[in-house]
């Protein structure tokens, strides 16, 4: 059922209209200063990009030369660039070299592909699954034109299945198929054509299997039953090492930060499905205890903490139920961004070179010979005193007045808040912070 003419391919219209780079590059001839040099097709499995490569070769009668990432090396690609080269010249037509999962491509092997791509010797149509920005060297991703593919929408699905269930390339017929079977079948496709199609291959079997011999005159209909029964749970479109693996941990903490619990359990249910490392999902729930509640609520982080645990003493399927103890903890949770961002502003400072040398009263005295140097000299011991706090200078003299702990008032630190103003207070109640002389 793989298209063989740009109008047949299910959906991407944004990007095959009439006049776009893609559809001038599949129409005969080489008028060579309207195509594009280089074109990167960037999107998930089963929205088009093979297909539309193929589309292209077969549409405008050039020469079309295919290497997957996967298992050629630089030496294939050097090989394609010269052949294009003499192809050139004794026939004057070019070559579109098509590459696939381009991403797997190192950077010293997509350097091999510049020349040809510089010189014009081919025209470069690549597809990847991963983010272009990250997976393809800044050289190349400049040269080329980025062509974004989306997943397909229910209609396009809709329309790919029933052509299929009709199309002499397809099942011709055999079977009917119910609203509710294309529903389901939509439902499990996740945008993917492939996946649609392999859907319906498998409950058509299956429905052609259940009809039997005895109705051999009879056209089958393909229910939902069917379509449940041919798999057995929606394959999530989640790849553990590219984009939606970040995308879905992203909208994991973004829901857990704006306070949606529901959302979150969403999104952590996704994961868990996916394959997803459950250690990878608590390593960033402690992370986000700190990063996102902190003093807030400071039984998250130890809450945090122990679902990490309870994943590597139990295991899945039992930790989905404390991961989602913490998500729903950390989600319902009162937030608060105080502690990283009293961290990452003191460490920025310390960058920059904003620090003194530490106040003597505050340095080692246990050595010998410390004393002498004046080191201790004039320390305060807190629990000498009534209230557990004295009035002392703690940070270097440049930081006296500096503050990188600024509670909010939300939880727990709307109590804290107070106490830390109060501290202040008495630590350093004047601009004369420095310890007593006695």
């Amino acid at each position: 059922m793989r298209p063989t003419a740009l109008d047949e391919v299910a959906g991407q219209k944004h990007v095959l209209r009439e006049g776009m780079p893609l559809w001038l590059l599949a129409q005969p001839g080489d008028d060579r200063h309207r195509l594009p040099s280089s074109v990167i097709l960037w999107g998930p499995p089963g929205t088009g990009k093979t297909t539309i490569a193929h589309v292209i070769a077969q549409s405008s009668g050039r020469r079309f030369v295919e290497l997957s990432a996967v298992t050629a090396g630089v030496k294939d690609v050097r090989s394609v660039m010269e052949e294009a080269v003499r192809h050139q010249e004794v026939y004057g037509a070019s070559t579109v070299l098509f590459l696939d999962e381009i991403h797997r491509f190192s950077k010293a092997q997509q350097d091999a592909l510049l020349p040809g791509v510089e010189n014009g010797w081919v025209i470069l149509v690549a597809a990847t699954t991963e983010n272009p920005s990250f997976s393809i060297i800044s050289p190349l991703l400049s040269r080329s034109l980025l062509v974004t593919l989306t997943e397909l929408d229910d209609e396009d699905i809709r329309a790919l299945v029933m052509r299929a269930v009709g199309s002499p390339r397809g099942l011709a017929g055999a079977v009917s198929v119910s609203d509710s079977a294309v529903n389901a079948i939509i439902e499990l496709s996740s945008g993917d054509a492939r996946r649609a199609l392999t859907t319906l291959e498998a409950a058509a079997a299956l429905a052609l299997s259940r009809a039997g011999k005895d109705a051999a005159n009879d056209v089958p209909e393909l229910s939902a039953d069917d379509v449940s029964a041919s798999i057995d749970r929606a394959l999530l479109r989640y790849d553990r090492q590219g984009d939606e693996h970040y995308d879905v941990i992203s909208a994991f903490i973004k829901s857990m930060r704006g306070s949606d619990p529901d959302a979150a359990i969403h999104y952590l249910a996704r994961m868990i499905e996916a394959g997803e490392d459950p250690r990878f999902i608590a390593r960033r729930v402690v992370v986000f205890a700190s990063e996102d509640i902190g003093m807030a609520d400071p039984s998250a982080m130890p809450l945090a903490v122990a679902a990490a645990q309870a994943v590597n003493l139990i295991g899945l399927p039992e930790a989905r139920i404390n991961l989602a103890q913490a998500v729903i903890h950390m989600a319902t949770a009162p937030k608060s961004n105080a502690v990283i961002t009293a961290i990452d502003e003191a460490i920025a400072d310390v960058k920059a070179g904003h620090f003194g040398p530490v106040p003597v009263h505050l340095r080692d005295a246990h050595y010998r010979g410390a004393k002498a140097l004046g080191h201790g000299v004039g320390y305060k011991y807190p629990h000498n005193f009534d209230q557990g706090v004295v009035r002392q200078q703690y940070p270097p003299d440049e930081l006296v007045e500096t503050r990188y702990y600024r509670p909010t008032t939300h939880g727990a630190e709307r109590e804290i808040s107070t106490r830390v103003s109060k501290l202040h207070n008495i630590v350093a109640p004047d601009s004369d912070t420095r310890p007593d002389p006695d």
